[in-house]
């Protein structure tokens, strides 16, 4: 199998959009016989370009509809800091990215929670309380006409 040709391209958008399709409809939509569409689909996987599937929530009735975007700066760039800080952002239930960038800041967080007084409570007792945390910004989300985030 190619690269990632015109065809698993167009495989990798359909799943994108449907991770539910089944082989036959996903052949129909790029242009394959299922038995040829299922070999890309596993080549895919087997290489780590499909990694998973995901159902895609509407996180307001599951109760964590407010959703905000949080720069942290570490008052420690060291690795023991780093590392730490991240332990305690994989443990914490509300926060669904953690990202490491590059910048004045050095984390950029997505958390999601039932609403503003669940998220004062992460960011008091959880995120400020960490001693590796020296400054703190937080972007509410207030609407999001593209998101297409599985």
């Amino acid at each position: 199998m190619s690269e990632l040709d015109d065809i698993n391209d167009r495989i990798l958008r359909e799943l994108g959009r449907d991770g539910r399709l089944s082989n036959i409809a996903l052949a129909e939509r790029v242009g394959l016989s299922p038995s040829a569409c299922l070999r890309r689909v596993q080549e895919l996987e087997r290489r780590g370009i499909i990694t998973g599937y995901r159902a895609v929530l509407d996180r307001t009735k599951v109760g964590a509809g407010f959703v905000a975007y949080i720069g942290v700066g570490l008052n420690d760039h060291s690795k023991a800091s780093q590392e730490a800080f991240e332990r305690a952002m994989s443990q914490a239930r509300a926060v669904r990215e953690c990202h490491n960038i590059t910048g004045t800041i050095e984390y950029l967080l997505r958390v999601e929670c039932a609403d503003i007084a669940a998220y004062k409570a992460f960011h008091t007792d959880l995120l400020g309380a960490l001693p590796q945390v020296n400054g703190i910004t937080s972007y509410v989300v207030m609407g999001s006409p593209k998101d297409e985030r599985a």
